[in-house]
């Protein structure tokens, strides 16, 4: 049994931690107390610790008797509390999705003898493993990832959920998107490029272009065509872009009423009721990963993957906190088991290349009710 510490106790946090719990000796932190005694209370083999995170001190004397860290903290503070625990010499699963470089902490990893196993997620994440995978068998042409998470009831006008900070979620809809097209990469606005797609059980949905390609950009410089886009129940994009064009999303403070406040602050506070998920809220995750190339013969090749995940109303587990949640409590395990032992940063396409690895995440997944359906 191994000692993991788990930094995060958010919905994503907690359903890692629980599952991490069957096996390992598993504490998780948060700032928020009243969050911890939630998860305590959901499953009482976990130890709780209130931690804070931008306490550096505090952060490397909390995690250095545990043999893996997993980094579930906001995405703003991912960066920093990622260099912190590889400073620490501790091995690291992290899905908290920050905006900067993951590979610039890569030598400081090598040097510190540390595996950090970075966006390791469903997307980024899963679509990262499949790539990897058939990379080393197929000579691929072409990657597209088309994935989003949706509320089952469309509550008007954003007909959104999200089981993370209203802020992340805008900070995607900011962030310039990077794709690759024809070797060259192309820098979109996002949420444009908007096309309606067809899916079994869920209908039409709307995709549009996301930051969501991350490491693949720098991976796989020999796939000519790399794209990921974000999907969203039809109209999502047109209200989002309204608040986006109307300045609700900039952070340049102006004084109302003789208080400085950023409109981005401001949105952040009314979208927080308006897009936070309730913990027994019923949604689900729909994922479609296509991928081009040509067989050893020269022959063309398609391969689908198909991804229809529902919250689990037995275990109370939203659909994006499993889909998240396993892949990396998977990815946590071959890694105590020993099945990847690779010092650095590490982005998931570069574990799934390895046949024992992407096996071993695929079993554990459809183990958990977690099916990555190949057409």
């Amino acid at each position: 049994m191994s000692k993991i510490i788990v930094l995060g106790a958010g919905m994503v946090g907690s359903a890692m931690a629980i599952d991490l719990s069957e096996l390992h000796d598993v504490t998780i932190t948060d700032l928020n107390e009243v969050r911890l005694a939630y998860v305590k209370q959901k499953c009482n083999s976990l130890q709780i610790l209130q931690l804070d995170v931008c306490n550096f001190l505090q952060l490397k004397n909390a995690i250095q008797n545990f043999d893996l860290v997993i980094c579930a903290v906001p995405g703003f503070l991912g960066f920093e509390t990622l260099k912190q625990i590889i400073l620490a010499g501790k091995n690291v699963v992290d899905i908290s999705f920050f905006s900067e470089n993951a590979f610039d902490l890569n030598e400081l990893a090598i040097h510190q003898n540390v595996t950090a196993i970075v966006d390791c997620g469903v997307a980024p994440g899963m679509g990262n493993i499949i790539l990897g995978y058939y990379n080393e068998k197929l000579k691929l042409t072409d990657f597209e990832c088309l994935v989003g998470g949706l509320p089952k009831v469309k509550k008007w006008p954003f007909c959104y959920k999200a089981p993370f900070s209203p802020i992340d979620v805008i900070e995607e809809y900011t962030r310039p998107a990077r794709y690759v097209e024809n070797g060259n990469i192309i820098t979109r606005e996002p949420l444009t490029d908007c096309e309606f797609v067809e899916f079994d059980i869920v209908g039409t949905l709307e995709s549009f272009n996301s930051d969501g390609l991350r490491s693949i950009i720098y991976t796989m410089p020999h796939i000519n065509n790399r794209k990921e886009k974000t999907l969203r129940y039809p109209g999502h994009v047109e209200y989002v872009r309204v608040l986006k064009e109307s300045g609700f999303f900039s952070k340049d403070k102006m004084m109302v009423n003789g208080i400085a406040i950023s409109p981005l602050d401001f949105t952040s506070k009314i979208l927080f009721n308006e897009w936070k998920l309730g913990e027994n809220e019923e949604e689900y995750t729909v994922m479609r990963i296509t991928l081009k190339g040509n067989n050893e013969k020269g022959e063309k090749v398609e391969i689908i993957y198909n991804l229809f995940d529902e919250y689990c109303a037995k275990t109370q587990t939203s659909s994006m906190a499993r889909t998240t949640g396993y892949t990396a409590t998977a990815v946590a395990n071959l890694c105590l088991e020993g099945l990847f032992v690779n010092k650095g940063i590490f982005p998931p396409e570069l574990v799934g290349k390895h046949e024992n690895c992407f096996n071993y995440i695929m079993n554990y997944l459809n183990e958990r009710g977690v099916f990555y359906t190949k057409n």
